[in-house]
């Protein structure tokens, strides 16, 4: 009787989560971010493709790259753009790590400075808020993404955690709602996911 009313309370509570994602959008919201981040993900295929096949050697760049700036330096740069907007697309540097001597270990180094980029926009969200200035600026200019993380919290994380949106914004909206900081940890691992995931493309293509 006990594991009968245990489950009853889950299913109803999953069935309520569902009605309230339903109802304020989630699910829209994820099915537009999804064929947003399609778009760009074939064009940057489709511009690698085109650059190897018609300007130059791919394949000779990017060995070039690693044989020309070390390791080290690479990652600072994706961990600077991590911290800040996420500028650079990640998948330049997957690309990168792809050609290394450890594809594997210097992927796994670019989603650690990935997740740790993300921790830091997360507590540069949170300083944001203790400078009234700067934080009525940020919540006029990220106003829709803040309100999204209020009403979503974790999900969102989640969202831009796993797909082609900028993590540092969600980070950043994360860290100004004060979102619980070990929930965020726990979610942002999911930037790992990403990564591995994109990899098994990325590195077949180059």
């Amino acid at each position: 009787m006990k594991k009968d009313a245990k489950s009853t309370k889950k299913k109803s509570r999953m069935r309520l989560l569902h009605q309230y994602y339903s109802y304020t959008g989630f699910y829209k919201f994820v099915g537009k971010s999804v064929k947003k981040a399609i778009i760009p993900i074939l064009l940057f295929i489709g511009a690698i493709l085109a650059l190897d096949y018609f300007v130059l050697d791919l394949n000779k760049l990017l060995i070039t790259v690693t044989e020309t700036y070390s390791p080290a330096g690479i990652i600072s740069v994706f961990f600077a753009s991590e911290s800040l907007l996420g500028l650079i697309p990640p998948e330049l540097f997957i690309a990168w790590a792809g050609k290394s001597a450890y594809p594997i270990f210097y992927l796994s180094l670019l989603a650690a400075a990935s997740y740790l980029g993300g921790i830091v926009s997360y507590f540069g969200g949170v300083g944001i808020t203790k400078i009234p200035a700067v934080h009525r600026a940020i919540e006029v200019n990220m106003a829709k993404h803040i309100k999204n993380t209020r009403k979503w919290g974790g999900f969102l994380i989640i969202v831009g955690a796993l797909l082609p949106i900028p993590y540092a914004m969600t980070s950043i909206a994360a860290g100004i709602i004060r979102f619980p900081f070990m929930s965020f940890l726990m979610f942002g691992l999911l930037r790992f996911v990403r990564f591995y995931a994109y990899a098994l493309v990325i590195f077949e293509m180059v």
